[in-house]
C-alpha cells in the first residue's frame, strides 16, 4: 500500500486509519486485549517515535512487541538486556579481515527496523547509553564512522518495574529518548478467561508463526504514514492547550524536573497520530488529554518529599490537565 506524492491529504489520512487498522486486526490474533498499549505501539511506529513498556512478568509485553513485528513486515531483531552486555554486543565492532587487509563492520543487533530491548533496565549505563544515538539520530557510530540505520527504525523496550535485584535505573537523557512510557496493566477478567481459553484450544505464543499473522504493512508504507501525519490540522488554541500542559509541568511544586521543550514536540506529534488513528484529519483537546500521561510520566521528576506522601507522577499530571481550561 502505497501512496507517496497524493494530491489528496484526506486520502493520505484515510490510509493511515486503514494501515493502522490492518495492524491492530492483525496484532489480536495474538494478543487479547491490551487495547491501549498496542494504540500506543502504534502511534510510536507511525509518528517515528520509541516506546518503553513497563510492567510485571507475564503480561504480553514481549508478545505484543513480536507481533507488532510480525504484522507489519520489516526486520525485527530482540536483544535480552544483562548486566554483563557490552555496547559492542549492540552497536557492533569493526574486525580484521587479514584477507582484504582491512577493517569490515559485524553489525550488531541495532542495524534492523524494529529493535526489542527486552528488560532493559538490567543492562549497565554505558550499554543503555549505546542506543542514544541510534534512537535519536538513526545512526551509530563505531570507531569514529557513521552508520545511517534503515527507515524505519523503532526501539521497544520492557522492563520490570517491582524488579530491583540486578538492574539499572534509566537516566533522565535515555527515558527522554522514549516517546512513550506506557504501563501494562493486568488484564480484566473477562479478558483473561478468554486468553485462557485460548491456551486451552492450544495457543502456543512461542510459536506466532502457526497463526498466521501476515505483513499489512512494510517500511515504505510506514515512511509514508509518517509524512501522511503531517497533514493533521492543529488549531492554534489545542497548540496553545498542549504548550499549557507541558509548561505546568515545569512550575509544579510537587515536580524537580518538569517537560523539556521536546516533550512539547513529542505531545503535539503523538496527539496528531492519535487524531489519525481515530479516523479524524483534526487533532482535539481529548487526543492530548490522552497522549499526556504516556508521554510525560518518564520526563517529570518527583519530590522526594512527594514520592514519600505517595503521589505518582501520573497523579501529578492529572492535576495539572485538570486546572488548565480546555479550548473549545
Amino acid at each position: 500500500m502505497t501512496w507517496e506524492g497524493a494530491d489528496d491529504p484526506l486520502a493520505s489520512l484515510e490510509a493511515v486509519w486503514i494501515t493502522g487498522e490492518a495492524i491492530r486486526n492483525e496484532i489480536a490474533k495474538a494478543v487479547v486485549g491490551q487495547e491501549d498499549v498496542i494504540e500506543h505501539l502504534l502511534i510510536g511506529l507511525l509518528s517515528g517515535g520509541h516506546v518503553l513498556l513497563e510492567g510485571v512478568p507475564g503480561t504480553a509485553k514481549t508478545l505484543m512487541v513480536k507481533a507488532l513485528a510480525l504484522s507489519v513486515g520489516c526486520e525485527f531483531k530482540r536483544v535480552q538486556m544483562t548486566p554483563d552486555l557490552m555496547p559492542s554486543d549492540i552497536l557492533g565492532v569493526s574486525i580484521y579481515d587479514r584477507a582484504a587487509d582491512r577493517f569490515t563492520l559485524r553489525k550488531g543487533p541495532v542495524f534492523t527496523n524494529l529493535l526489542l530491548a527486552d528488560e532493559i533496565n538490567r543492562a549497565p549505563a554505558k550499554t543503555q547509553a549505546a542506543l542514544l544515538e541510534a534512537m535519536e539520530e538513526g545512526v551509530v557510530t563505531i570507531d569514529g564512522e557513521d552508520h545511517r540505520l534503515s527507515p524505519p527504525f523503532m526501539v521497544c523496550a520492557t522492563q520490570n518495574p517491582i524488579e530491583h535485584e540486578g538492574t539499572y535505573m534509566l537516566p533522565e537523557a535515555q527515558l527522554d529518548r522514549f516517546m512513550f512510557k506506557v504501563l501494562v496493566p493486568y488484564p480484566p477478567e473477562a479478558v483473561e478467561a478468554q486468553m485462557l481459553q485460548r491456551h486451552h484450544q492450544g495457543f502456543d505464543p512461542r510459536r506466532l508463526g502457526d497463526l498466521g499473522l501476515s505483513p499489512k504493512a512494510d517500511g515504505h508504507t510506514i515512511e509514508s504514514c509518517r509524512i501522511a501525519l503531517r497533514d493533521v490540522q492543529v488549531h492554534d488554541d489545542v497548540a496553545r492547550y498542549v504548550l499549557a500542559i507541558v509548561r505546568g509541568t515545569r512550575e509544579r511544586q510537587f515536580l524537580s524536573l518538569g517537560g523539556s521543550p521536546r516533550a512539547s514536540a513529542v505531545l503535539l506529534m503523538a496527539s496528531k497520530a492519535r487524531a489519525a488513528l481515530h479516523r479524524r484529519t483534526f487533532v482535539t483537546p481529548d487526543d492530548v488529554k490522552a497522549m499526556a500521561k504516556p508521554t510525560l510520566r518518564h520526563r517529570v521528576l518527583l519530590e522526594p518529599e512527594a514520592e514519600l506522601d505517595g503521589l505518582t507522577p501520573d497523579r501529578v499530571i492529572d492535576g495539572i490537565v485538570s486546572q488548565i481550561p480546555v479550548p473549545r
